[in-house]
């Protein structure tokens, strides 16, 4: 019997595999499902190459993705192509996060870290009694 060929992940002597950019996305973990990769990119999360894509778009190993979730936007550059999802040590060998996309989400967290407001923890039994009195009116 005639030995088959792995085809879910490409490697530089092969051919690069045909992969969904949909599928990439919740291989490298970007995304918890593929139904929500596909919402990400219909809702213009996600951008390859400067365009908004379609959800079936065929992606190629050094092309770049720019990419939203929550506060934070990455820019990725393709390094390995796959379609199956495993542990998140091989999620990151997938993909590149560029050094501009890096210094750019740590600045953002750390302006969104001083706006946030100063909060002094749980309300304590006296203040839970005046937030109830306040509540009810009484």
């Amino acid at each position: 019997m005639p030995k088959q060929k792995d085809t879910h992940i490409a490697k530089d002597d092969q051919t690069p595999a045909k992969i969904r950019l949909d599928k990439w996305l919740w291989a490298c973990r970007f995304y918890k499902t593929r139904a929500l990769a596909k919402q990400a990119i219909e809702g213009g999360k996600v951008h390859y190459d400067g365009i908004k894509p379609k959800t079936g778009k065929i992606i190629k190993i050094a092309d770049k993705i720019k990419l939203r979730q929550g506060f934070d936007e990455k820019t990725v550059i393709i390094v390995q192509l796959a379609d199956i999802r495993k542990n998140a040590t091989f999620a990151q060998t997938l993909y590149q996060e560029t050094e501009e996309s890096v210094i750019k989400r740590q600045e953002i967290t750390q302006m969104r870290k001083l706006s946030a407001p100063a909060t002094q923890g749980k309300p304590d039994k006296k203040q839970r009694r005046q937030i109830h009195r306040f509540k009810t009116g009484e």
